[in-house]
């Protein structure tokens, strides 16, 4: 007893009648104030250390290398990758310089709204540009997400993923990006507030509000429901930027309405404002009236478009990009040792009945599929072919065997 009594820190030479805690190890002993001490410094040289890191990702990709590195994966969308670009490297340059708290300029956040039809590349832009700063990254479907309390997954769900995505890091989760498909599905059906509570819609919306302008989340690092007995993990969302996109089906017709009530309206220079290029004219007020509520959309301050693929784009993005799904299907045709191509007929089938079924890229993958299928299934097994060229005959012919064939093409 007089031995544990006499004991005293290492670190700061406390006795034990002067400090609450005593920790004893082989060779010393360390009080709670140290260890308190030593915590602080690990945080802070963890930090230094990951905003480092990120200063060297940042210092190499200003907006304009952002953009060419997107130009490398995404044909087209001119306008939404210049966008994108400089609200990322704003949004980073933003957290390499917090300020202090006396300077009376403070940078906000800026979430950013992507609209565009399936197919398009909102989900490829937020994955691209995630992959080239490497930060946290992840993907969750809007449509899961409902109000606490209710069944299905509460929003803050999408901070556990992230952390997940992390690594269980949370200083490398707070500095993430999270992109939120389908947002457009839980929009409220018309433009005015539903008198009963909304489940699907208002409800989820107005969860999401914190989430997106900046709070501290607890959050169950494992997923599932929070309950009182079970370890929670505090992250601030102040810095996580948040892309949000979706289809807005008919959101075209919004546009439309609201361009022949103006005044001046368009046109009245010769403009030829055409159903593909409607959503050049997008407005916060489109967004609204299609079902978003008004509080949603000012916390996405940053809005753009995605273009519709015409037949040139989709012919490129068939051959050009670095994962163009030509140099993909090569590819695995040569880890088969066999030497895989294409005539330009067979390609221009392939883009023509993605266009008849108006699913974007997506489509160029599912109809692709569709033609190589009986030969990614056969050739393993046939040594003796070493080369496969793909004519529009043999593509026709697959596809029209195809289940894909048998669906309605859309209108």
């Amino acid at each position: 007893m007089s031995k544990k009594s006499n004991s005293t820190c290492s670190f700061c030479g406390r006795e034990r009648k002067d400090v609450s805690i005593l920790i004893a190890g082989i060779e010393g002993h360390i009080c709670e104030n140290c260890v308190e001490q030593a915590n602080d410094i690990i945080s802070q040289d963890l930090k230094v250390e990951l905003e480092i890191d990120l200063q060297e990702d940042i210092k190499f990709l200003k907006p304009m290398e952002i953009k060419t590195r997107l130009d490398e994966y995404i044909i087209g969308q001119e306008d939404a990758k210049k966008i994108l670009s400089v609200a990322v490297y704003n949004h980073y340059k933003r957290l390499l310089n917090p300020g202090s708290d006396s300077e009376e300029i403070e940078l906000e956040k800026s979430n950013i709204l992507l609209v565009g039809r399936t197919g398009t590349g909102k989900t490829l832009l937020a994955k691209t540009i995630a992959k080239m700063l490497n930060v946290p990254f992840t993907i969750a479907d809007a449509t899961v997400f409902t109000q606490a309390g209710y069944v299905g997954e509460d929003v803050e769900s999408l901070l556990t993923r992230l952390l997940q995505a992390a690594d269980y890091d949370v200083e490398a989760a707070q500095k993430g990006i999270v992109f939120l498909d389908e947002i457009d599905k839980i929009g409220r059906k018309g433009d005015s507030p539903s008198i009963t509570r909304d489940v699907t819609s208002e409800g989820t919306q107005q969860a999401l509000l914190k989430l997106l302008e900046g709070t501290d989340v607890r959050v169950p690092p494992q997923g599932g429901r929070k309950h009182p007995d079970q370890k929670m993990v505090e992250i601030d969302t102040r810095n996580i930027l948040f892309i949000s996109g979706g289809a807005f089906d008919g959101i075209e017709r919004i546009i439309e309405r609201r361009i022949k009530t103006q005044p001046l309206g368009f046109g009245t220079k010769g403009e030829d404002v055409g159903e593909d290029n409607l959503l050049e004219y997008l407005s916060p007020q489109d967004v609204k009236s299609f079902g978003l509520i008004p509080e949603l959309i000012g916390r996405f301050p940053i809005l753009s478009h995605l273009n519709p693929l015409d037949r040139d784009a989709l012919k490129r993005i068939l051959t050009e990009p670095k994962n163009a799904l030509v140099k993909q299907y090569t590819k695995l045709f040569e880890l088969d040792n066999v030497q895989l191509s294409f005539d330009k007929k067979a390609l221009d089938f392939i883009v023509t009945k993605a266009e008849e079924y108006k699913l974007g890229a997506r489509g160029l993958r599912s109809i692709c599929e569709a033609v190589l299928t009986d030969a990614m299934f056969e050739i393993p097994s046939k040594k003796e072919i070493t080369k496969l060229k793909i004519t529009e005959a043999y593509a026709k012919s697959k596809f029209d065997k195809s289940k894909l064939s048998k669906l309605k093409v859309a209108s």
